[in-house]
């Protein structure tokens, strides 16, 4: 499915950028999916919020423990200073996590395909298996920063394998906080190690420091629904804020190879799913 030309543009920037390689169809059914999860769900049974910039508010017990649970998370400024939403629940939901690979039919059969495992394999990852999955909403005017970071970082593993595979199921542009990565940036060091230790406390461990790359020195990575984009798990990227009035969806897959050693300190402990 990938052309040579295709492998080595990966292998050389650390990212690889397919546009329209899935129909508006497959987009609409996650997407379709994604809302029958938020509607059956409670908002007053959690109030954890997902935030990149204040690791506290991301790593409570509802997060820890959701490696193997389908779960809804808050946007930071989702909640008035009475702790009641500000608007409809379908536009205050950060994201969907972390098991949808496995638990919803939809998502399993779509992140299982063929055409998945065809890329995955081509661009290294001889023996993929999923650790995660996210339905990421980045809702309009309340979508919230994402930090500067490395997907290792979470997904720690000797070699480095993990791969992220980023599904645009909206349109992504600059307005509503498209991905932007670093130049080049597929072989930068490892920055951050984040941990968890059996008490299930948790760090994030400085590793190198080497300051983040300057937010205009970054690549925007617009693309048009159904569009994948793949990248290796020490290129730096981020997404700013949503400050249009359109959303931007999209659904992730965390994958490493089963022939490396996944750390025991990493949080995420879920069995992971053979791709």
């Amino acid at each position: 499915m990938l052309n040579e030309q295709q492998k080595m543009s990966y292998h050389r920037d650390g990212c690889l950028v397919l546009e329209a390689c899935f129909s508006g169809t497959e987009m609409d059914r996650l997407k379709a999916a994604a809302a029958k999860i938020v509607d059956d769900f409670d908002p007053n049974s959690s109030r954890s919020v997902f935030s990149t910039q204040d690791q506290s508010l991301s790593r409570d017990d509802y997060f820890l423990s959701s490696g193997d649970k389908v779960r809804c998370f808050f946007e930071e400024d989702a909640f008035d200073d009475k702790s009641e939403l500000k608007q409809d629940k379908s536009l205050s939901i950060n994201k969907i996590g972390h098991a949808l690979h496995v638990l919803d039919p939809v998502f399993a059969a779509f992140s299982h395909s063929a055409k998945i495992k065809e890329i995955v394999q081509a661009l290294g990852t001889r023996q993929p298996q999923i650790h995660q999955s996210m339905y990421i909403f980045k809702q309009p005017k309340i979508g919230g920063v994402i930090r500067w970071h490395q997907d290792a970082t979470y997904f720690y593993t000797t070699p480095i394998s993990v791969i992220t595979l980023w599904f645009a199921v909206e349109d992504a542009t600059i307005q509503n906080g498209c991905i932007q990565v670093k130049k080049g940036g597929g072989e930068t060091p490892l920055k951050e190690q984040f941990t968890r230790d059996k008490n299930d406390n948790t760090a994030l461990r400085v590793l190198e420091n080497t300051p983040w790359p300057q937010d205009e020195e970054a690549l925007p990575l617009e693309v048009k629904k159904g569009s994948l984009i793949v990248f290796n798990g020490l290129l730096p990227h981020f997404s700013a804020p949503n400050i249009s009035d359109t959303s931007r969806h999209a659904y992730t897959l965390h994958i490493t190879c089963a022939s490396s050693a996944y750390a025991k300190e990493n949080w995420l402990q879920a069995a992971p799913s053979k791709l």
